[in-house]
């Protein structure tokens, strides 16, 4: 195992060389091999470096768009190279590696060290947060721990961590009798609601309003909020924040939506209601649409 831990370090070494350098896929290979004689002399495990290393490059697309996705305050420039790097590694084993070979606990605890080690002050955090995230989003597959539960350590207290205000909205539309709701697809295959940070001093109306328009394109008239929801992510500067969402039902002319450039998002649609029984949704958002489609359609 330790000698996988210095695999990983020297594929570590030759990403940052890489990415720092413009990324031309054909001097990889050569970064590698020196890499591999300056801190691995001897190793005898060159071809999983390899793989793995090919894997990063192969799914760049994908996996740099689940980092925005799941950090979606920090753009890929103004997140470090290191910790970009650590991020690219442990997702591709979580995601397109052997699970029998790197189960996801060791990929996302693998991904921590390396981000201690090489990283900054918070950049285990970071990670840990980013790939936790992503674990989370994918069903918990092989129902594992991650991470480990720490102990001898407090639970966190919500009441020290800084807030973090935003807002979204179920965006609908009427044509007759038929009833639309806007979504967004995201990376990991879920359609869910628009939504974005909200500055803290704007009426929260307005500033939903305004991300809306933002994200998908059209102009909306934010009505009445509907729920409210609270979860913690890490921030690779200022560690752990609350994230607190409020979304509210809005109502827009059913024009084509023109999805905001970003790696998060891939799709924006309408669909009428009767057709989002069968779309995969995150399990936090379905009673926040089932409400709202209460509310619409009761005033229909």
């Amino acid at each position: 195992m330790a000698n996988r831990h210095l695999s990983r370090s020297i594929v570590l070494q030759t990403l940052f060389e890489w990415d720092f350098t413009g990324k031309e896929v054909a001097k990889l290979s050569d970064i590698l091999k020196r890499n591999i004689e300056e801190f691995g002399p001897g190793l005898t495990d060159s071809s999983f470096m390899e793989n793995l290393l090919e894997t990063v490059v192969n799914k760049l697309e994908t996996v740099d768009g689940i980092i925005v996705k799941s950090a979606p305050d920090w753009p890929l420039d103004r997140i470090s190279t290191v910790d970009r790097n650590v991020l690219r590694i442990g997702l591709a084993e979580l995601l397109f590696g052997d699970k029998k070979e790197v189960p996801s606990r060791v990929a996302i605890n693998e991904a921590i060290e390396l981000a201690k080690t090489f990283g900054g002050e918070n950049s285990g955090k970071f990670v840990n947060g980013v790939l936790g995230t992503v674990y989370k989003e994918l069903g918990e597959p092989e129902n594992e721990i991650v991470p480990p539960k720490r102990k001898g350590k407090e639970p966190i207290d919500l009441s020290k961590l800084p807030i973090e205000k935003l807002g979204g909205a179920v965006v609908y539309a009427k044509e007759g009798n038929t009833i639309y709701l806007a979504f967004v697809h995201d990376v990991f295959g879920f359609w869910t609601l628009a939504k974005g940070k909200i500055d803290a001093s704007t009426p929260e109306e307005e500033g939903v309003a305004g991300k809306i328009l933002e994200e998908i394109g059209i102009k909306v008239k934010v009505g009445e909020n509907i729920g409210r929801n609270e979860y913690v992510a890490s921030d690779p500067e200022k560690g752990k924040i609350r994230k607190q969402v409020s979304y509210f039902i809005a109502e827009a002319q059913k024009e084509d939506l023109k999805l905001k450039e970003t790696g998060g998002l891939d799709d924006a649609k309408w669909f009428e209601i009767d057709d989002i029984v069968d779309l995969k949704m995150y399990n936090d958002i379905v009673p926040i649409i089932t409400k709202s489609i209460e509310i619409i359609t009761s005033g229909n």
